[in-house]
């Protein structure tokens, strides 16, 4: 985050957009490494992960079905030591 940002930063002092006290320069070129490397070449396409959204859900929801469990055995202990008890109102007036 700060690489891209201290390029940012570059790319506006080289552009001109920036006070410098080197004056105005040749115009930027914009470049980013997510699809050519530093030659140039263009990089293959990334891997494709098979069942990707399956295994999304495959632990998803196991996780959320065993913290459910423990907020609701938690719940349970702390009404039985009287830590936690609602009051019942009825404002059925």
């Amino acid at each position: 985050m700060a690489g891209r940002l201290w390029g940012t930063a570059e790319a506006w002092a080289r552009a001109g957009l920036v006070g410098t006290p080197r004056g105005p320069s040749a115009s930027v070129v914009p470049w980013r490494n997510v699809t050519v490397s530093r030659t140039g070449a263009i990089l293959p396409k990334p891997v494709k992960m098979p069942f990707g959204l399956l295994r999304v859900f495959a632990v998803v929801i196991p996780f959320l079905y065993v913290g459910t469990q423990i907020s609701k055995s938690f719940a349970a202990l702390l009404e039985e030591h009287d830590i936690f008890v609602p009051e019942d109102d009825d404002d059925d007036d």
